[in-house]
């Protein structure tokens, strides 16, 4: 008896242990061809063994070999871009694979706020662009991945320098004076959109190279989760993953070259002097000097930019990982400017506990080194006399000539444009800016309720900004600008310093319940939540010096630390019955400590429904559509960015060096009291949504159709304060409301599809209308809106905000012109027919905004060969052009004691810019409608180089191809709607290689 308890307890199984270490040992060889649905080889494809450590990549024709445990019953293969398959081996030694791209596939999932859906499954307004689908090209910042990719989104950049940032706008803005930026998301870190010091754009900061997919929550159905942060939509990045199998490496090298695409339209030397002869006095005439000089070719250059990117994937025995590193030269077409930046990343996910507890490290990190140029320089070169030399004779001024004023007690005239070739490299502006984001998600599936999980992320954003600014002292920009007050000499130039820390700390957990109940042939899915995230900036001050150190002024307190807290509580509950009709529902309760007590906590519902047409008897075995589905939603969302934190009560803050104090001879930053209001609360956004998913002949043919209508209620708007009631004339309160209505089409065609060659088209229109509804407390008739947007001078503000009309649209007078259609100078219509011309005869005009905006792409493959064109349009947007009414007039040639330059037009009007009313003409505000290329770019497969594991793909391109547009001005695509001395957008070529192996 006791040897058969040991046959059984310990011989046996000891047996059928090493009987199955046996076949596990024993091994075979796998070969292979994966191809897309065309049948093209495709390379990079993880291939993995199920049970084992065993993986490998396919090579660049798409074929692999892997050798697996004999006993191996299963492979998986998946890729960025394609639905993943498990193929069930057998006996088989070879296997053939097609994978489907995820475009056309329903199973695709979907990232969304606080999980994942099938795409089949969404019942909101979500697009997902991964990168297969981005822009190609020297792109520096993640956002312009996207551009003209996405119905209902427009992504403006804010202009050519290095790193700049853009102007992101999902269906319009909700808001007037709060912010319209939507809430950005990585890997599930929640940013602070406000940019520290020394970075011209927070999201500079990430890698574009380290990005898998763009996730777009458009409507509130969707947002709703995410609350009083949704109001503009959300942006959900997720970065590349690691993947189990060998190690693999990719290499990707682009060198680009930039130049302006475009200068201000100034008069050329021969045609000032002509002009200032023809219309000058004899003292004006003596102004002219000899030379011949363009100014904007002195200070712009060919920026060259280097970006190489290494990273590797595989496994750590059975736990994928990724590690990247990057480093980006780029120089500025602006003379002086340059940006270095180097990003790190690595990712890791181990499973525990027989695969019930699943760790995500996610950790990315950058350093940036910047020389800001002096952008004032643009401005300088438009205006300054091209009739005079770069360098004077004198050594005055760093040898730069300048206009002179023997009176002056500086030497310099007064008002006159400074010399812009000094203006860069007299000043030397530079940062240092680390960041660094990341988090660790636990995901834990209960054994004994494995339909239940548990979810905790603990997250964080830190960076840190410090830099200089040193123009030297015999620089014009800063000449004698500081006098002692002990020894009466007089001290110039500048050396700051400026630094500062951001923190942003986040804890989320939440509970996930999902179970199919197949009696009833129903699913849900529920989450329950609770979030915390603390923000906490840190400004260091600093003493105010000369470029010789003499201190100008010093501050009372070395810093100051802001902070807010956000507090959550979140849950959404999804019901799918026969897999065709679905049901969301949402509800987020947020408190910020930007509230008082009584208004600190809102609300935030969402309700949405799905039906699944295709799945319906009529239309099951349909052979046109593969996929039919109507979506409908509504929900709120809320707003509290773009808003004080201590706003509510009255508070003291220290002022910075352009607001100093006078106590004797020195000056000082002082704690000064601010404007509050006591009963400010949240800013709401109720939107509802209705769409139609369509997909034609096995999904070949995919896109949808929306509808949205947005109504923003209890607006946080600036309203003016009477005298002696508060600190300030204008706080910003809850009054008003807007609409937003608008049409969002999108198509996506695979027009050919065969082993040799595919040819894929999208295209993506959106028409948006807003319309304030209200802006006071009280209907008065007598109230023309709130102007805004300063042109220069006292009083001069070009935008109204008004009940009835588009938000921004421009204010103006109308100006009359001759019988052959040329502005009469100082002409204005008498609107009201008074007899005088004031600003009862101003108007809103047009808008800055576009009534329909599109966006088009394709991208065509032949063997080894692929070409791309991505283009985008606008049309009904304007553009107020203030250089053309700053210095397209006669007073501005001639002023007092020099000369400045033109803008050509000034051929054509002859303005004489005497009066204020002249700045109004509804002459400068031009349509601005346009196409853009935006890019175009080839590349070639090499195939195999060096070994056979290596995979060579050389590639080129151009950005900002071509504009094609009426407007005369700089650039028609100014987020502004003010074409102002707008640094210009480059037009890059780039070359580049990307090696695999």
């Amino acid at each position: 008896m006791n040897c058969r308890k040991l046959l059984c307890n310990l011989i046996l199984p000891a047996f059928f242990l090493l009987l199955s270490n046996a076949l596990w040992a024993q091994t075979k060889t796998v070969t292979g061809r994966v191809t897309d649905a065309a049948g093209a080889g495709l390379s990079g494809v993880s291939v993995t063994a199920r049970g084992s450590n065993s993986g490998t990549s396919t090579s660049a024709d798409g074929s692999f070999s892997i050798t697996v445990p004999t006993a191996t019953t299963m492979l998986t293969f998946s890729s960025v871009g394609y639905a993943s398959q498990e193929i069930n081996l057998g006996s088989a030694n070879a296997i053939n694979v097609r994978l489907q791209t995820t475009s056309s596939n329903l199973n695709e999932v979907v990232v969304v706020g606080y999980g994942t859906a099938r795409k089949k499954d969404l019942t909101g307004a979500v697009t997902a662009i991964s990168s297969k689908d981005f822009q190609k090209g020297q792109i520096t910042t993640p956002e312009q991945l996207i551009a003209g990719k996405v119905a209902g989104v427009q992504i403006t950049s804010n202009g050519g320098a290095p790193g700049a940032g853009s102007t992101i706008r999902i269906r319009g803005g909700a808001s007037l004076n709060a912010s319209n930026d939507p809430l950005i998301v990585i890997d599930g870190v929640p940013l602070d959109n406000n940019s520290i010091s020394g970075a011209a754009n927070p999201l500079a900061m990430i890698n574009p190279n380290d990005i898998e997919t763009f996730n777009i929550l458009k409507d509130a159905s969707a947002a709703a989760i995410y609350g009083s942060r949704a109001s503009n939509g959300v942006i959900i990045i997720t970065t590349k993953k690691g993947k189990v199998g060998k190690p693999r490496f990719n290499f990707n090298t682009q060198l680009s070259a930039a130049t302006p695409a475009n200068q201000v339209d100034v008069l050329s030397a021969n045609e000032f002097r002509t002009y200032v002869n023809q219309n000058g006095t004899a003292e004006q005439k003596a102004f002219l000097g000899s030379e011949n000089t363009n100014w904007q070719d002195e200070i712009y250059q060919t920026g060259i930019t280097t970006d190489n990117n290494l990273s590797m994937t595989g496994g750590l025995g059975k736990i994928p990982f990724r590690a990247s590193l990057g480093y980006l030269n780029q120089t500025g077409i602006l003379r002086t400017g340059k940006l270095q930046r180097t990003s790190l990343g690595f990712n890791m996910s181990p499973q525990l506990f027989d695969n019930h507890l699943r760790i995500d490290l996610n950790l990315k990190g950058s350093l940036s080194a910047s020389r800001f140029a002096n952008e004032s320089a643009i401005g300088n070169a438009v205006t300054f006399d091209p009739t005079q030399p770069i360098h004077s004779k004198s050594s005055r001024f760093g040898g730069y000539y300048e206009y002179l004023d023997p009176a002056s007690a500086t030497g310099l005239r007064g008002l006159a444009p400074l010399n812009p070739v000094g203006l860069l490299e007299q000043r030397d502006d530079q940062s240092d800016v680390q960041r660094s984001v990341g988090n660790v998600v636990f995901d834990y599936k209960f054994h004994f309720l494995p339909d239940l999980r548990a979810n905790l992320n603990l997250g964080y954003d830190i960076s840190k900004g410090q830099g200089t600014v040193v123009i030297d002292d015999s620089a014009a920009s800063s000449y004698m600008r500081h006098k002692s007050p002990t020894t009466g000499k007089m001290y110039g130039g500048q050396n700051t310093e400026y630094e500062q820390h951001k923190q942003n700390l986040l804890t989320e957990f939440y509970l996930n319940y999902a179970k199919d109940i197949r009696s009833i042939r129903s699913r849900v899915d529920a989450i329950a939540g609770y979030g915390y995230q603390d923000f906490k900036t840190t400004n260091y001050n600093f003493p105010d010096k000369t470029y010789r150190d003499t201190i100008v002024s010093v501050p009372n307190f070395p810093f100051d630390e802001p902070r807010n807290t956000l507090i959550s509580f979140y849950g959404r509950l999804n019901y799918t019955l026969m897999d065709r009709y679905l049901l969301t529902a949402t509800v987020r309760r947020d408190g910020s400590s930007r509230f008082n007590e009584e208004n600190r906590w809102g609300t935030f519902p969402s309700l949405a429904f799905a039906w699944r047409m295709k799945e319906e008897n009529f239309l099951k075995n349909s052979k046109v559509f593969s996929d039919l589905k109507l979506r409908v939603g509504y929900g709120v969302t809320g707003q509290q960015e773009g808003i004080g934190l201590y706003d509510y009560i009255s508070y003291y803050s220290l002022s910075n060096n352009q607001a100093q104090y006078q106590i004797g001879n020195s000056f000082y930053n002082l704690y000064r009291p601010g404007g509050y209001y006591a009963n400010r609360k949240w800013e709401q956004t109720a939107t509802t949504n209705v769409g139609l998913d369509f997909g034609f002949i096995d999904n070949r043919i995919t896109g949808s159709v929306e509808y949205y209508f947005k109504k923003t209620t209890d607006l946080l708007n600036e309203i003016p304060q009477s005298a002696g009631t508060n600190f300030s004339n204008k706080i910003v309160a809850n009054v008003g409301s807007m609409e937003n209505r608008g049409v969002e089409f999108n198509i996506n065609a695979d027009a050919v599809r065969n082993a040799n060659l595919t040819w894929n088209v999208n295209f993506n229109a959106t028409y948006n209308k807003g319309e304030i509804t209200q802006l006071n407390i009280t209907d008065d008739p007598s109230f023309l809106g709130n102007r805004y947007f300063g042109i220069g001078g006292t009083g001069r503000n070009i935008k109204i905000n008004s009940v009835g009309n588009k938000p921004g649209s421009f204010f103006v007078l109308q100006q009359v012109y001759d019988a052959n259609g040329k502005p009469i100078d100082g002409l204005f219509e008498d609107r009201n027919r008074d007899g005088v011309i004031n600003d009862k005869d101003m108007y809103q005009y047009k808008s800055a905004n576009p009534d329909l905006f599109f966006g088009f792409s394709t991208n065509l493959t032949y063997k080894n060969w692929n070409a791309g064109v991505v283009m985008r349009a606008n049309v009904g947007n304007y553009m107020y052009n203030q250089l053309n009414a700053s210095i397209g007039s006669r007073s501005n040639v001639f002023a007092t004691g020099y000369l400045r330059n033109a803008y050509s037009d000034l051929l054509n009007t002859n303005f004489s810019g005497t009066k204020a009313d002249y700045y109004f003409s509804d002459y400068f505000v031009q349509n601005a409608s346009f196409l853009r290329m935006d890019n175009l770019n080839i590349g070639y497969n090499m195939g195999k180089v060096f070994s056979s594991n290596a995979n060579l793909r050389l590639n080129a391109g151009v950005q900002n191809v071509f504009t094609i547009t009426k407007y005369k001005g700089l650039d028609p695509e100014i987020s502004t709607g003010v074409d102002n001395n707008f640094y210009p957008r480059p037009r890059t070529f780039t070359i580049g290689a990307n090696l695999e192996f």
